[in-house]
């Protein structure tokens, strides 16, 4: 049976909006909303990037109109989130984590579909970017919470190491999935470790 290459890059990106939608709804928790609400932020944010990046490329109608599971899964994902997170020991952990995984996998998915699109490696460098960013953003702005990217450890690096990681595997021709895996695990593990370590890159204002 021939590898599917296509059903690969679907499974991880409705993983990632599960994910994101999962990290969405953590966030509403913290704001002690509803399940409608948890429903509605976790949306958002499962689809937020995905939902930029078409608009930006013309890729018309967006990927949630075009297939609405899209949609049932970050619904469902939010909705078992709400009965969850109160057994969960901290939110804030959890939703530090959940939104880790997330970033990882559309950094390389955005790539990919911008590349698929037929852009530059540049532009398709910034469309993964801007996948993995913009829900977490749309969380951060509805539930009025502090930006994750403005925090000081490595937030945007890892989204870039990511993608130009996957645009370098692919170059190689290397078979299967293993410039999705691999960029995702560069994007992921320095993620963890900026998490765990508290990593950051030098800024000379952050003492002025």
């Amino acid at each position: 049976m021939p590898f599917d290459i296509t059903a690969v890059v679907n499974i991880m990106g409705l993983s990632a909006g599960a994910v994101f939608a999962v990290s969405g709804a953590l966030d509403a928790a913290r704001q002690k909303m509803d399940i409608l609400g948890f429903m509605l932020i976790g949306t958002a944010t499962g689809l937020g990037g995905g939902t930029l990046r078409d608009l930006v490329l013309g890729n018309l109608p967006v990927l949630w109109i075009r297939e609405p599971i899209w949609i049932i899964v970050c619904l469902v994902a939010s909705a078992i989130t709400y009965f969850i997170a109160p057994k969960l020991a901290s939110l804030s952990r959890a939703l530090i984590w959940m939104d880790a995984i997330g970033i990882a996998l559309f950094a390389v998915v955005g790539t990919k579909i911008g590349l698929d699109f037929g852009t530059s490696p540049l532009i398709a460098v910034c469309m993964g970017v801007m996948t993995a960013s913009f829900g977490g953003i749309a969380r951060d702005l509805l539930c009025g919470s502090n930006l994750t990217l403005m925090n000081e450890e490595l937030y945007i690096t890892t989204m870039l190491a990511g993608s130009v990681t996957y645009l370098t595997l692919n170059s190689l021709s290397l078979p299967y999935s293993y410039d999705l895996v691999g960029g995702f695990m560069v994007a992921f593990v320095l993620r963890a470790l900026a998490i765990q370590f508290n990593l950051k890159l030098p800024n000379i204002y952050r003492n002025s």
